[in-house]
């Protein structure tokens, strides 16, 4: 026999014989993968604690531009949100806004671009718009 198995792998057993032979990534030996327990036992935990803002007015834009208000009733780890007594505002080209109910919602979070709580936040002057200077 020629050399030439023993530098493709030898006797590995053929393609990818010593790579783990389940095919994917690999580089995974904690004790979760041979289906024990897993090697640090974390809880996830949320990108945003929302449990100060239960059963309070809370502001959210979606991703499309949508805005709405509504009383933060529910929310997972996801993100997703349950909002009741909920109004949307859509404003036109000339800023005129109105509003419409909708009642109970069940929020996507992956659509969500921005909470925000009612209480406590007011609308300010965009402070990096330079005023015209006309000499």
């Amino acid at each position: 026999m020629s050399e030439r198995g023993q530098f493709r792998g030898g006797d590995r057993g053929g393609r990818g014989g010593g790579r783990g032979g389940r095919g994917g990534r690999g580089g995974n030996n904690n004790a979760n993968a041979a289906g024990g327990a897993p090697a640090a036992d974390r809880k996830k935990e949320n990108i945003l604690d929302l449990t100060k803002y239960m059963d309070k007015e809370i502001m959210v834009k979606f991703n499309g531009g949508r805005e709405v208000t509504g009383t933060l009733k529910g929310y997972d780890q996801l993100m997703n949100l349950v909002l009741d007594d909920v109004k949307e505002s859509t404003r036109d080209e000339q800023g005129n806004t109105s509003t419409r109910s909708l009642g109970l919602l069940v929020a996507r979070g992956t659509l969500l671009v921005l909470i925000s709580p009612v209480d406590g936040s007011a609308e300010i002057a965009n402070p990096f718009v330079q005023p015209d200077d006309e000499d």
